[in-house]
């Protein structure tokens, strides 16, 4: 009788992840390369469909992933301890479904063995991709509101 063995995702904490295992957790989405407004009254956060100039569109990941928060510094450099603060995650990233204590999708990478697995299912930010960041004003960015965000990140 084969035994299942135990994911580390299902097993460990985010806190106690290598590097490696936390960065695979990364579906490649680039729904987070989306930019955001809040809403100052009441701190809801609401997706736009302008995406940053650095990501690379047709792999979904970023061309300076090493030096975007110096390049951007808006971008956000999710790390584990911070994961709670992050409500604006989209309701399918991994980070967010493992703090939630939650499975991780059939089309993600760890679970399909394939990349392109999330672009397939339509889980990526080039369904929802309009324009780049740097193609329009920071005025204009509030035309460019999904206003219905729930379908954002939607499993």
């Amino acid at each position: 009788m084969k035994v299942a063995q135990e994911v580390f995702w299902r097993s460990k904490a985010l806190e106690e992840m290598s590097a490696q295992e936390w960065e695979s957790l990364c579906d490649g989405c680039a729904l987070c390369c989306l930019h955001k407004v809040e809403d100052e009254d009441t701190s809801e956060v609401f997706y736009t469909t302008a995406v940053c100039h650095l990501l690379d569109l047709d792999n979904c990941r970023c061309t300076e992933y090493e030096n975007r928060c110096t390049l951007v510094p808006s971008c956000v450099k999710l790390r584990p301890e911070d994961v709670a603060e992050f409500h604006w995650l989209p309701r399918t990233c991994a980070y967010r479904l493992v703090y939630e204590g939650k499975d991780l999708p059939e089309w993600h990478p760890l679970i399909s063995g394939r990349a392109e697995s999330v672009r397939e299912a339509h889980a990526s930010v080039q369904d929802w991709y309009e324009v780049r960041d740097n193609e329009i004003t920071d005025e204009d960015l509030i035309d460019y509101v999904i206003l219905d965000d729930r379908e954002v990140g939607k499993s």
